[in-house]
């Protein structure tokens, strides 16, 4: 286990249970685990990016680490090119244990699967140009089954709506997050991801609204990430989403450099139970 240091961290009292769930994440970045500030990825300036993490281990030691710990359910994003090797050398060390995102369609899904991902992550190859591509989506649904589908609903505000975003969270489509939408889509899939772009990487705080409104619906598994950097935020998100939203914790988190939140902790008051 790992070895903290407690002088950075903000000791409150952990629940004995808790019906949400932590989700544990690892997001590849030109081949290695890291931790960015979401809204900065920009494929025409690079130098836009700020990294708040680069790690010296493998995807395949969060993998482990997880597996170690049975946190099922959590997600692997590809954040472009490069990390299919990292990728595939996760999912080796716990087949079945986690979900894959980045660059998903309807030609590889069937192979990230049958490398071991317990579900596919899609977000860009079904919101085409602007909107939901009805036909790709049945066909994706069909080919991998609803069972091991999960639609990445990440989101970035404009006005006073969540739009979701494409293209590594760069590109803003035509539909926007809303107890319709998700009823729309719901048959087609076992869960949805959602990232709040806007915060994500920031460890500012969570989209409250956003996660109000997921908390209203939830008729189907949600994880919910962006700006969670205290034990606060996560009360939040268990107050205003009803006790059924998980979470996923990102750069606040020890093991991801950060010095809000224990890993141990968490996995103690919302690992699975």
């Amino acid at each position: 286990m790992l070895e903290l240091n407690p002088t950075y961290f903000n000791y409150i009292i952990l629940p004995e249970a808790a019906a949400m769930r932590f989700r544990p994440c690892i997001d590849l970045h030109q081949g290695k685990v890291k931790q960015i500030v979401g809204a900065t990825l920009d494929d025409a300036d690079a130098h836009r990016l700020e990294t708040n993490f680069e790690a010296e281990k493998p995807a395949e030691w969060y993998a482990r680490l997880y597996r170690q710990d049975e946190l099922t359910g959590g997600h692997i994003i590809q954040l472009g090119r490069g990390n299919q090797q990292a990728a595939k050398a996760a999912l080796a060390v716990w087949p079945l244990g986690m979900q894959i995102g980045g660059g998903i369609t309807l030609d590889n899904a069937k192979a990230w699967l049958d490398a071991g991902a317990s579900a596919v992550i899609v977000t860009s190859w079904v919101f085409h140009d602007g909107k939901i591509d009805e036909e790709r989506l049945s066909r994706l649904s069909k080919r991998v089954g609803p069972d091991r589908l999960v639609l990445d609903l990440s989101c970035r505000r404009r006005g006073g709506d969540y739009f979701i975003v494409t293209n590594r969270w760069q590109t803003f489509t035509e539909e926007r997050v809303t107890p319709r939408l998700l009823d729309h889509l719901s048959p087609h899939c076992t869960e949805y991801l959602i990232h709040a772009v806007d915060v994500e990487g920031r460890c500012q705080g969570i989209e409250t609204p956003l996660v109000e409104l997921l908390g209203s619906w939830a008729q189907k598994p949600i994880t919910y990430a962006g700006g969670v950097h205290t034990l606060e935020d996560i009360d939040l998100i268990r107050q205003l989403g009803c006790e059924v939203i998980d979470f996923t914790v990102g750069s606040a988190l020890d093991i991801f450099g950060g010095k809000g939140l224990r890993y141990a902790d968490l996995v103690g008051a919302f690992g699975n139970s």
